[in-house]
C-alpha cells in the first residue's frame, strides 16, 4: 500500500472513540507510513500516553496540548524501536509520569549493530508481564505479550471498549517486519495465532496501530495476515526445493516490484523464516546458501 497523499493530520489531536485521541508524530518514512500514532486513552481527569513516539520537539509540543490539564497516570511503550519509544522519557520529564510497559531491549551481539534500529535511552519503571493492567478513571489497560517483532513487544486491550493497541505487531497498511536476531517468526506466528483466538472469542472489536488507519475488523485480517506469511513459507520451501539459494537470490523471486528502499526489511523477513524453518528441522544452510532438508 502507498503513503496517501497530504495533507496528513500531524499534530492534530485527532477522536478515534470516547476513550482514544491520537496524534501523528511528523516522521513519516517507507517504515513508519505517514508516521507514528501516539494514543492517548482517557478522559478529563487523567489518561495514558501509548508509544509516545520520536523525540521530536514539535511531537512534544503536539502531545502537550492534547493533553492539557489531565493528569498522566502513565506512558505506555508497547516496544522500543527508535520510532516508538524515545518521546518516552522528555514526556515523563515534562509530565511526571512514570514510564510503564515493555521491556528494555538492548542486543550485545558482535559484528553488524544489530539495535541499531532500537531506542538505548528507554528506561521503564515498572515492567508490565502478560495480563497485568493499568487502570485509571474510567479505563483498563491489559498487557497482552506479543513477541515477534521484538521480543518485548506488547499490545494493550482497553478492556472498557473492546480496542487493542497492536504497536507494530498488527497494521492495516503493510505486514510487520520480523528482523533476526531478535525478531522471531516462529514467535510472531504464535503472536498472530493469540490475537486471532481474541478476536474469534469476540474480545477485541477494532485495533489501533502505531501506523496506519484504525482496523475495523481484526479477525478477518489477522486470519489473512497468517495465511500471507504460510503462503511466503511455503514460496521459500518451493524455490528451494528447485535449488539451493541464498537470501539475495530468493528477495527478488518472491517480492516483485518491490520498492528497493525495502530490499533490506524483505531480506531480514526471509532470513526470519529461513531460521524458523532451521528450527523446524525442515532447511539448513552451509554459508550463505539455503536449502531444503
Amino acid at each position: 500500500m502507498g503513503i496517501p497523499e497530504k495533507p496528513w493530520p500531524t499534530g492534530l489531536s485527532e477522536q478515534a472513540e470516547p476513550l482514544v485521541r491520537r496524534v501523528l508524530a511528523p516522521n513519516p518514512s517507507p517504515y513508519t507510513y505517514t508516521g507514528t500514532q501516539t494514543y492517548i486513552v482517557g478522559a478529563e481527569s487523567d489518561v495514558a500516553v501509548i508509544d509516545p513516539g520520536p523525540d521530536e520537539a514539535a511531537h512534544l509540543d503536539a502531545l502537550m496540548a492534547a493533553i492539557g490539564d489531565a493528569k498522566v497516570a502513565a506512558i505506555m511503550c508497547t516496544h522500543t524501536h527508535r520510532d516508538h519509544s524515545p518521546a518516552a522519557a522528555p514526556l515523563a520529564k515534562l509530565t511526571g509520569a512514570p514510564i510503564i510497559g515493555c521491556a528494555p531491549l538492548i542486543l550485545e551481539v558482535d559484528g553488524p549493530r544489530s539495535d541499531e534500529s532500537f531506542d538505548t535511552t528507554y528506561a521503564p519503571d515498572r515492567v508490565l508481564e502478560d495480563g497485568e493492567q493499568m487502570t485509571g478513571t474510567g479505563w483498563t489497560l491489559t498487557a497482552i505479550h506479543t513477541p515477534g517483532h521484538t521480543s518485548n513487544h506488547l499490545c494493550f486491550a482497553l478492556e472498557e471498549s473492546g480496542a487493542l493497541f497492536t504497536g507494530d505487531h498488527v497494521m492495516g497498511w503493510s505486514t510487520s517486519v520480523v528482523v533476526p536476531p531478535d525478531g522471531n517468526m516462529g514467535d510472531y506466528m504464535a503472536s498472530l495465532d493469540r490475537l486471532y483466538a481474541r478476536a474469534d472469542d469476540g474480545k477485541d472489536r477494532v485495533y489501533y496501530a502505531a501506523h496506519g488507519a484504525p482496523i475495523e475488523k481484526p479477525r478477518q485480517l489477522v486470519r489473512g495476515m497468517i495465511g500471507h506469511r504460510r503462503q511466503r513459507e511455503n514460496q521459500i520451501v518451493r524455490l528451494l526445493a528447485e535449488e539451493p539459494r541464498s537470501i539475495e537470490d530468493l528477495v527478488p523471486a518472491m517480492y516483485k516490484g518491490l520498492d528497493p528502499r525495502l530490499t533490506g526489511a524483505a531480506g531480514m523477513s526471509v532470513k526470519a523464516h529461513l531460521l524458523d524453518l532451521e528450527s523446524r528441522g525442515m532447511a539448513t544452510s552451509s554459508g550463505d546458501i539455503w536449502q531444503t532438508i
